[in-house]
């Protein structure tokens, strides 16, 4: 009988102390997320953001949403004193897969715009639709922010 050795796993210690990557050793590295974060302190969570103004006014197209969601969701960080290094997780809901992987460098080049180079855990997850019929992605987010 043979055993399998489970993966060691490499903590990747990021500028905040109570923020770590986790990065099991011999896997790839993740280009755009984390495999896993722990962090310590207050949680700061969102519910799902869509790409409108403040004026509840869709904006124009996929990547344009994804703009306007992302700041939404910097919006409400900054509400909670939270900001985006501090995110921890992302979830997001597009209505149409092949949208969101046909603008990866867009979406990337408008995630460290307004982000920078802090990549959380991610989950994406393609769905029929959303409460908003126009609504192309929705994100939740989830930040700790160290006591």
């Amino acid at each position: 009988m043979s055993t399998t050795k489970a993966p060691t796993l490499a903590v990747v210690k990021r500028d905040d102390s109570s923020l770590r990557v986790l990065q099991p050793s011999g896997w790839p590295m993740p280009k755009g997320y984390a495999n896993g974060i722990s962090a310590e302190g207050r949680i700061v969570v969102t519910g799902g953001v869509i790409g409108w103004d403040a004026e509840e006014k869709l904006a124009e197209g996929f990547v344009a949403q994804v703009r306007q969601a992302l700041q939404n969701i910097a919006a409400i960080l900054a509400e909670g004193d939270a900001r985006p290094e501090h995110l921890v997780r992302l979830t997001w809901y597009v209505v149409d897969m092949d949208e969101y992987l046909g603008n990866l460098k867009e979406l990337g080049r408008i995630y460290r715009e307004i982000f920078g180079s802090h990549y959380p855990a991610m989950a994406l997850v393609q769905v029929v639709r959303l409460v908003e019929k126009a609504a192309r992605v929705e994100i939740e987010a989830t930040a700790v922010v160290p006591r």
